[in-house]
């Protein structure tokens, strides 16, 4: 690794208001603990805000900003890629945030990487969205982050319809159909809600706690469970 590249990356891992030892650093960047103190000392005479000593740690302090991102060729792979799937199968505002994210990506580059960007082979076409269900997508997605109770129609694959009650936790792409992870209080249990089966949905007003065995992370955990 290049030195710039280190002193860059021991920025990165200062962030966040963390207090990081040089030994983590080091072991991190596969240098040696004085590699760091040297590094860290360089650093700090260039006038980034690096409070610390030597024994104790070091932390990044509130405030700093950092010059414009510098991505490897994988991780502008993927940024761009990831950008264009949700451009492609997201709600309306995430893909007019995705055109948004491939514009900032591309303007903090320099010259020499544009190219690159630009050039990645990587692209998602989507026949089957509508805006009626990227519209759906958004509203569910901005629902379960305002943890908002919903009552929607659901129909089943015989068709059948009824009345749900739900506390949208979450949403899963799988590829092609996007489903709600909600808790059922008619079901009182978790349940999966495609996306495309979702005749109707009405935002009650009602906002949600989050209480203990109905969250997300207990939704993984069963999963987790069962897949054992």
């Amino acid at each position: 690794m290049r030195r710039a590249d280190r002193l860059f990356q021991i920025v990165q891992y200062l962030r966040g208001g963390r207090l990081v030892r040089a030994r983590q650093l080091a072991d991190r960047l596969e240098v040696s603990e004085r590699t760091i103190y040297r590094d860290i000392a360089d650093l700090q005479a260039t006038g980034v805000l690096i409070d610390g000593a030597a024994g104790v740690g070091y932390i990044l302090r509130d405030g700093y900003d950092l010059p414009p991102l510098m991505f490897t060729r994988e991780e502008i792979v993927s940024l761009v890629a990831g950008a264009r799937l949700i451009k492609a199968w997201g709600g309306a505002g995430m893909a007019r945030a995705a055109e948004e994210a491939l514009v900032k990506i591309n303007s903090v580059l320099p010259k020499n990487l544009n190219t690159r960007a630009d050039s990645v082979e990587i692209h998602a076409l989507a026949f089957e969205m509508t805006p009626e269900v990227r519209n759906l997508i958004d509203l569910l997605e901005t629902a379960a982050n305002e943890r908002k109770r919903l009552s929607i129609n659901y129909q089943d694959a015989a068709g059948k319809e009824t009345r749900r009650v739900l506390r949208p936790l979450g949403l899963w792409f799988w590829g092609k159909v996007w489903t709600l992870v909600a808790w059922c209080e008619l079901r009182d249990d978790f349940r999966m809600f495609r996306l495309d089966r979702i005749a109707a949905v009405l935002d009650t007003g009602e906002t949600f706690r989050s209480e203990s065995g109905k969250t997300l992370k207990d939704f993984y955990r069963l999963m987790e469970e069962e897949n054992c």
